[in-house]
This record gives structure tokens, sequence and C-alpha cells, in this order.
């Protein structure tokens, strides 16, 4: 079990119902690639079988220690190469309980470019990317030179919750497997609206201190 003591089952619909949120709010590749894992513990994670998640399945998905061991089910050959990266994060991040890998099309631009996304649109404040997200350098996939250029980028940066992949697509988590879809989706739209808004100069930053602003605002409504 997770620390808010969800059963394996209920991980599992977590998972599903993520990838089920990113279809729905068409934020996802043209291919419908993608990884996407949730934690069963401090050493272990469910984690997809392979990186075609359209109509994903509670059974298609592999218990996996973050050591990398396989513990029950069997991965694809893609999706072994990535078990690294998920694991990981896991193990720098005690509070992360979802990760998600695609390649949403406006983020892969930045990551095409290299270009970090920066922190403009209001919604990033709100679900948890209040500071810009860091590109790591491109390295072969699952490599140990991608994943330590995924954990040094988080250890630069310790309230980030997503990383661009360089020539390759963005990595991002979060307490849950459903708020890291939520975040995957947010990023889209901050992504797409920057690339919109160079045609009219530029996005604007935000006015100093507004992300205490909206921290106030969203403690207002909570009491």
């Amino acid at each position: 079990m997770t620390d808010d003591r969800k059963t394996e089952q209920e991980i599992r619909d977590a998972v599903v119902e993520a990838a089920r949120t990113l279809f729905r709010n068409q934020v996802m590749s043209h291919t419908g690639h993608a990884n996407l894992s949730g934690r069963l513990s401090s050493d272990e994670m469910l984690l997809t079988v392979d990186g075609m998640v359209r109509d994903l399945t509670a059974d298609r998905m592999a218990r996996v220690g973050l050591d990398g061991s396989v513990l029950e089910g069997s991965l694809d050959p893609v999706n072994a190469e990535i078990v690294t990266m998920h694991g990981e994060v896991y193990r720098a991040r005690a509070e992360v309980g979802g990760i998600i890998h695609t390649h949403s099309p406006h983020l892969l631009a930045f990551a095409m470019a290299n270009r970090p996304l920066p922190c403009r649109y209001e919604a990033q404040l709100r679900f948890g990317q209040a500071t810009e997200v860091p590109v790591v350098p491109w390295a072969p996939r699952g490599s140990d030179r991608s994943v330590e250029g995924i954990i040094d980028a988080i250890k630069q940066d310790p309230a980030t919750q997503a990383v661009i992949l360089g020539n390759h697509g963005v990595l991002v988590f979060g307490r849950n497997p459903e708020a890291a879809a939520a975040l995957v989706t947010v990023l889209e739209e901050a992504a797409e609206a920057e690339l919109a808004a160079s045609a009219l100069g530029g996005a604007q930053e935000f006015p100093a201190g507004a992300l205490e602003a909206v921290r106030a605002a969203i403690a207002r409504v909570g009491s």
C-alpha cells in the first residue's frame, strides 16, 4: 500500500483513470504512446506493461521493484528500458505517488528545441509547477546518463514536478497518478499558449508575489 493506504487494485484503477484523462483532455501524442506508474510502497510500483496505453486496463501493469526487478507480470522490452527512470524518481521523491512519461505535442516542441517551459500560466501555480520546467539533455532512452540527468535536474530544483527530456518528451510526477495526469494537461496547455503568444510578442512574466497571492486565494476558499 501507499502512504494514503490505498489497495493495489485502487492504484491500478488510478493509473487507468490517469490514462483516460490524458486521452479525454487530448494531450497525448498522435500514437498514444506513454508509460504510467503508481507507487505501491516504499520499494515497489505498478508500471504499464507497454507503451500503448489507449484503452488501458488494470491488468496491463506489472508489479516492479524500484530497483528494477520485475516481481509480478512481464514488461514489453520497450517499457523494460524505462523502469529505472520511474524507479529512481520514486527513490528521490518520497512524496511522489504517480509518474507519467509521454510526448504531448506542444511540450514535444520544447523538448525538440531543448528549451525549458517557463511558468507564466496561472494554472501552473495552482497545479504545483511554480517554477520553469527544466530540460534534461538528450541521452539514450532509459540509459544511466539519461536517468542521472533527470535526478540531477530534480535535485537542483526540488520544487519541480516535471522535466522536459531533450529531443524526446516529458516526464511528470505527482502525489498520485491522477495528479500527474492533471499536471500533464496543464503543462501541455502552457506549452501551447507559449507558442501561440510568441506571435503576439511573447508571453509576459507574472508580477512579483503572484505565487503567494494564488496560495492565499486557495487558502481562503479552503478555510
